[in-house]
C-alpha cells in the first residue's frame, strides 16, 4: 500500500488518536503534519458525546478541524428517522446524546407511550435499570423498531476496556429476545456519508485499532486498512486472520 498516494485518510478516535483524554503522540503528530496536504476525517462510534465535543477535544490536542470532518453514527441515524418519519422514540443514551437529538431534530418526542415507534440504543454512560426495563418492555411490541448507533463491545480507556453498546445489545438479546434491526456505526458504510461518492476506494484508507469495526468497515467500503496497536487490538490478533490489514504499526508516528 502506498500511503503517500492516498487522498482521503479516515481515522478512528478512541484507541487510535487518543485514549480517554490522553493523546497518542505519534498519531497526533502525523495528523498535524498531514492536515494541510490531505483530506482527513475522523470516525467515531462513541455516541456518548456529540460531534461538536470531538472538534473541541481534537483542537485541545492541536488538531484544528471543522465539524464537517467528524463522522458519527448519529448522523445517518437522524437521516433514517426523517426518511421513515419516526418521531416518537425511547432513547437509551446519556444527556449529551439526548441534547444532540433535541438540537438537530426538535420534532422528535422522547416517549415510552403508545406513540413510541423506536427504541434507540446508544453508548449510555448513564444507564439505569429503569431504562433497561422500560426499553425491554417496549421491544415486546412488534410495531417498535430496534435501532442501535453502533455495536462496539467495549470502549477503550486508560484504565482498560469499558462496556459499550454491543455489550448492552447482548443483554437485550437475552432479556427481550431482540437484536437491533439496524446498526448505523462502523462497520456499516452508512457512517461514511457521501465520502464514497467523492473518493474512489483506492484513494481512501482507514486507520483504526479494532478489527471487527475499523477493519470490517474498510473491507465493506473496499478501501485499505492500517491497524494501529495503540488501542484494543494486539499483534497476535492478526495471526489467524484470513485477510490481514494492509499495514500493522504501533502508531502512525512511524511514518
Amino acid at each position: 500500500m502506498d500511503l503517500a498516494a492516498k487522498k482521503c485518510l479516515l481515522f478512528d478516535l478512541d484507541g487510535t488518536v487518543y485514549l480517554g483524554d490522553r493523546p497518542i503522540p505519534g498519531t497526533v503528530d502525523f495528523i498535524r503534519r498531514n492536515l494541510p496536504v490531505r483530506d482527513i476525517y475522523f470516525l467515531t462510534n462513541n455516541t456518548s458525546r456529540d460531534p461538536r465535543s470531538y472538534v473541541e477535544k481534537l483542537r485541545g490536542m492541536g488538531i484544528d478541524i471543522g465539524l464537517e470532518r467528524i463522522l458519527s453514527p448519529l448522523l445517518p441515524l437522524l437521516r433514517h428517522l426523517r426518511r421513515e418519519n419516526i418521531r416518537g422514540i425511547y432513547l437509551v443514551g446519556n444527556a449529551c446524546c439526548r441534547a444532540f437529538f433535541a438540537e438537530h431534530a426538535p420534532d422528535i418526542v422522547f416517549t415510552s407511550g403508545p406513540d413510541c415507534r423506536a427504541v434507540i440504543l446508544a453508548y449510555d454512560t448513564e444507564l439505569t435499570y429503569e431504562k433497561l426495563a422500560e426499553s425491554c418492555l417496549l421491544l415486546q411490541r412488534p410495531d417498535v423498531v430496534f435501532l442501535a448507533t453502533h455495536a462496539d463491545l467495549v470502549c477503550p480507556s486508560p484504565r482498560g476496556p469499558l462496556p459499550d453498546a454491543g455489550s448492552f445489545a447482548a443483554l437485550y438479546a437475552k432479556a427481550a429476545g431482540r437484536s437491533p434491526d439496524l446498526v448505523f456505526g462502523k462497520p456499516n458504510p452508512l457512517i461514511l456519508g457521501d465520502l464514497p461518492e467523492r473518493y474512489a476506494p483506492q484513494d481512501m484508507v482507514m486507520v483504526g485499532d479494532r478489527l471487527y469495526t475499523d477493519k470490517a468497515l474498510a473491507e465493506n467500503a473496499g478501501m485499505d486498512f492500517i491497524l494501529v496497536l495503540s488501542g484494543e487490538s494486539r499483534a497476535e490478533d492478526v495471526a489467524g486472520l484470513a485477510r490481514r490489514p494492509d499495514l500493522v504499526v504501533p502508531h502512525l508516528g512511524d511514518f
